[in-house]
C-alpha cells in the first residue's frame, strides 16, 4: 500500500481545535496502519503539536464546506492514498477495513437519506478514500467556475455526487452509520441535560459499524450520550 494519509479539514469557526485533537486520539487508538494526521486549515490555534498543518489558501472559494474539496487540488502537499474525516464523527472500532477495501478505488458514504429513501444512491462525504492524483478534475473543475458550481449545488458532496459519477464507489453501509438516524433512530428525542443534549434510547451498534457520524445537532460536543462520553476523546 501506498502512504496513507489521514485529512480533516477545520475551516471557520464551526468546529474548535478540540475536534481536530480527538479525531488524531480516535485514529491512533483505531488504525494501526503507519500514516500521517494531516488538518487543512487557515488558522491551527490549539491544535496539539504533532498535527501536520496544511494552511488553506485565502480564496472565496475555499469556505464552508466547500473547502473540503481543496483536498483534491494537484498542489496538495501529499502523496499517496488520503482517508478523510469529518470533524462530527466517532470512530470507535478499529478502521483498517476502510484502507484495505477495494484499494485504489474512490470510496466514499452512501447519504444516510438512505434510512429514508429506498435506493438512495447521494454521496456523503463525511468519510472519504482516494489516491492523490486520481481526482484531481473535482477541484480543477470547481476552481474554474466556482461560484456557479456552487449556485447549482447545495455542498461540496452534491458536487462529488454529480461530477464523480461512475468514479465514486461506496463503503458498505453498516461501517459507517449516521448516529442520530440508524444508531439511535429518526423517531427518537433529545432531551436537554445541563449543558448536553441526549437521547432517550442508548444507540443500536451492529457488529461492523466504526464510525458514527454527527450530521446536523448534536455534535459530539453537545451530546452527553454514555456512548459519546466513552469513545469522543
Amino acid at each position: 500500500m501506498s502512504e496513507v494519509n489521514i485529512l480533516c479539514v477545520k475551516w471557520g469557526n464551526k468546529f474548535i481545535p478540540k475536534y481536530v485533537n480527538v479525531l488524531k486520539n480516535m485514529v491512533a487508538r483505531h488504525l494501526n496502519k503507519p500514516y500521517k494526521f494531516y488538518c487543512l486549515t487557515e488558522d491551527p490555534t490549539g491544535l496539539d503539536p504533532d498535527v501536520n498543518v496544511i494552511p488553506l489558501p485565502t480564496n472565496s472559494a475555499i469556505k464552508t464546506w466547500w473547502s473540503k474539496l481543496y483536498m483534491f487540488s494537484p498542489d496538495l502537499p501529499v502523496k499517496g492514498t488520503v482517508l478523510y474525516f469529518d470533524l462530527d464523527v466517532i470512530i470507535f472500532r478499529n478502521i483498517d477495513c476502510l484502507l484495505d477495501h477495494e484499494p485504489g478505488k474512490f470510496m466514499i458514504i452512501r447519504d444516510f437519506n438512505r434510512c429514508r429513501v429506498k435506493d438512495w444512491s447521494i454521496c456523503n462525504s463525511s468519510v472519504m478514500r482516494w489516491e492523490t492524483g486520481s481526482s484531481d478534475f473535482l477541484w480543477n473543475e470547481y476552481i474554474q467556475d466556482a461560484h456557479a458550481i456552487m449556485g447549482r449545488h447545495h455542498g461540496d458532496q452534491d458536487w462529488i455526487t454529480a461530477r464523480g459519477k461512475g468514479h465514486t464507489n461506496f463503503f458498505p453501509d453498516q461501517w459507517i452509520r449516521s448516529y442520530k438516524w440508524e444508531m439511535i433512530g429518526r423517531k427518537d428525542t433529545k432531551i436537554v441535560k445541563g449543558a448536553k443534549k441526549v437521547f432517550q434510547h442508548p444507540p443500536t451498534i451492529f457488529e461492523d459499524n466504526k464510525v458514527a457520524v454527527f450530521h446536523g445537532e448534536p455534535k459530539p460536543f453537545t451530546c452527553g450520550d454514555e456512548f459519546v462520553v466513552e469513545h469522543w476523546k
